[in-house]
């Protein structure tokens, strides 16, 4: 377990925080930023970069933050001001993608995912999603939980206040039914995930760990592929239910949803996919891979959106 947790410490140190300018994603902002720099990996760079998006210097900042994060977009090797798009965003969003306009929220949780796989650039969600998911808290205890979760890191010593200020108002801003601050979040899609609640009296919020209507149990397997293909070494071909649920940037954890629940996506998945076996062993359910975990990923969502396209 030491040396699983220590591969987690390195991915972390490799992150970063807070360049999301205090914009959520907007309705239409991925979309946008991808099809901007497909036709021109320099577009968030060059002097009309405003013209052609159609928005604000800052906001130009935070539709390339959010790509790169979503993993839609990536980095030249040579050249960090040259953007193209990734695997994932030209099957997601390209001409013929699987669903270019994010009209499924499924493609939402998909998107939602990336946020917990390396490269982490949004290190102050993934503290949120695997410290404060029991219990109430409001926006100065989910900044300071943040902070000690930072403080443990000595790169991260330096990190100002005002930054996991930021980090956690985005954060509450992006999934929170926060029906009395609609009018600056109003074009924020994830919300409708309903990963979080404000409590009745509207001075708190809480994860919530329930059942999620709109979470395919498709979309569940291919972050469980991916999951392994991530943070597992590459002999291994099976996974424990627990560890799917409860582990550090597990599904569980980023889906925030119960073992019993996640049992039951895999199940089903089993009786779908070929290539993947979900069973009771002694020590507890257990799912078994006979192909590599990324192979499954593509060939998970692939199957998806081919059902849902058919």
């Amino acid at each position: 377990m030491q040396k699983v947790l220590n591969v987690f410490d390195e991915f972390i140190e490799q992150g970063s925080f807070g360049r999301h300018e205090t914009f959520t994603p907007r309705y239409g902002w991925i979309k946008k930023g991808f099809d901007a720099l497909k036709n021109d990996g320099y577009c968030f760079k060059v002097n009309d970069a405003i013209e052609r998006l159609g928005v604000g210097k800052n906001m130009v900042i935070s539709i390339k933050y959010w790509c790169m994060t979503f993993k839609i977009a990536k980095q030249g090797n040579n050249d960090k001001s040259f953007i193209s798009p990734t695997k994932f965003g030209e099957l997601l969003l390209g001409k013929d993608g699987w669903d270019p306009y994010l009209e499924d929220p499924a493609s939402l949780w998909l998107l939602h995912w990336q946020l917990f796989i390396p490269t982490l650039s949004a290190l102050n969600w993934i503290f949120a999603f695997n410290k404060a998911s029991i219990g109430h808290f409001n926006n100065k205890q989910l900044v300071k939980l943040m902070i000690a979760s930072a403080q443990k890191y000595s790169k991260f010593s330096t990190i100002s206040e005002t930054t996991f200020e930021k980090d956690a108002s985005c954060l509450i801003r992006m999934y929170s039914d926060t029906y009395s601050d609609r009018n600056s979040e109003i074009d924020c899609p994830f919300s409708q995930l309903d990963l979080m609640f404000r409590t009745e009296g509207n001075s708190e919020y809480t994860f919530n760990n329930g059942f999620k209507q709109t979470l395919p149990s498709l979309i569940f397997a291919a972050a469980c592929f991916s999951y392994l293909h991530n943070y597992s070494s590459r002999r291994q071909q099976s996974i424990s239910l627990q560890r799917l649920t409860y582990d550090f940037n597990s599904p569980g954890i980023a889906f925030k949803i119960s073992e019993s629940v996640a049992g039951t996506y895999l199940d089903d998945v089993s009786n779908k996919l070929s290539g993947m076996t979900f069973r009771d062993d002694l020590n507890g359910p257990r799912l078994y891979l006979e192909k590599s975990p990324e192979v499954l990923y593509w060939e998970t969502l692939n199957l998806y959106y081919k059902e849902q396209n058919a």
